[in-house]
């Protein structure tokens, strides 16, 4: 069983993530916000595999599954002014 914390962590190993969260309760299936700067000019596909390639061999193995939403800083500050935060 795979926790979200070592997801995260291996994540902003990986990736400089300005922010993220990854739940997950079945230690298989997971969902996650991602804020990278290396987003920028990326098409979402190539976002996703950037997040995808920190976490190697586990996509697929221990991690059944990862949904994930990811935004350039940009985008993160655009979204949460949306939600008023």
């Amino acid at each position: 069983m795979f926790q979200a914390q070592e997801i995260e962590r291996l994540v902003s190993q990986g990736l400089p993530c300005e922010f993220i969260q990854i739940q997950g309760d079945d230690g298989v299936h997971f969902t996650g916000i991602v804020v990278s700067a290396e987003f920028a000019g990326k098409p979402r596909v190539r976002q996703h595999q950037a997040v995808y390639a920190t976490l190697g061999p586990l996509m697929g193995n221990e991690i059944h599954a990862l949904q994930l939403t990811t935004y350039t800083p940009e985008q993160w500050a655009a979204f949460r002014k949306e939600l008023g935060e």
